[in-house]
């Protein structure tokens, strides 16, 4: 691959360079990426709207097209990596400006696993999203996530297992939620390869997630209702 394909980015106009950086970010070019978002930052353009305007919504194409079936993992992996690339110019200018993130969610693998390909998929992907994700990596007691959840205060917590042995921990982990009277706080997802819509209802998680594009999907839907929930409770 030639430099951007040798297209100078800076001689395109807001729009066309805009569409440039949904193309660059399905190929997973990260370099191009932070190229572009520094081109738009340098135009005037505000943090918050490279965000959502170059970022999210290429990631948003990105994900349909993982949904259904056209980008397998390696290529998401990629194009995840190039939105890190972007994300990490303009998180610290988001922070200065006060945009507000979609969301937070707080994820990890259980106790007992160790496996992480999906976790970290759906970390990127609703980083992708606009979400600000705290990824407690793998392996994780109880006493993780609970510690977590009161550090961060997110709206969602996300718990992954791979493995048919560590799947009911997740089940441990909703008790302690419970026990502490802090269960209602937050929107409880869960995915892994063994786990189905039955497991997730048995074990009182707000929904099971199939794959990383699916989760994105979920939780804004479920953001949303809750936000609805709570703006019809207070009036």
């Amino acid at each position: 691959m030639t430099e951007n394909d040798d297209i100078d980015l800076t001689s395109l106009s807001d729009e066309d360079l805009v569409a440039q950086m949904h193309d660059d970010l399905y190929d997973g070019l990260k370099e191009e990426i932070e190229e572009g978002v520094q081109i738009l930052l340098d135009r005037g353009w505000e943090p918050y709207k490279v965000l959502t305007d170059a970022l999210v919504e290429g990631m948003r194409i990105v994900g349909i097209d993982f949904r259904d079936g056209i980008l397998f993992v390696p290529e998401v992996l990629l194009s995840a990596g190039a939105m890190k690339g972007g994300m990490a110019i303009l998180r610290p200018l988001l922070a200065e400006t006060g945009a507000p993130p979609v969301g937070k969610m707080v994820i990890g693998t259980v106790k007992g696993d160790i496996h992480d390909i999906g976790k970290n998929l759906v970390s990127m992907m609703m980083e992708g999203a606009g979400f600000e994700v705290i990824d407690l990596g793998i392996n994780n007691p109880v006493e993780n996530y609970i510690e977590a959840l009161e550090e961060h205060k997110p709206d969602i917590l996300g718990m992954s297992a791979l493995l048919t042995t560590t799947m009911p921990y997740m089940k441990t982990v909703i008790n302690a939620l419970e026990e502490k009277g802090i269960r209602d706080d937050y929107l409880v997802l869960v995915g892994g390869a063994p786990l189905s819509q039955e497991f997730g209802e048995a074990i009182n998680a707000d929904a099971y997630c199939r794959d990383a594009a699916v989760t994105v999907d979920i939780a804004k839907e479920l953001m949303q209702r809750k936000h609805n929930q709570a703006v019809s409770s207070g009036s």
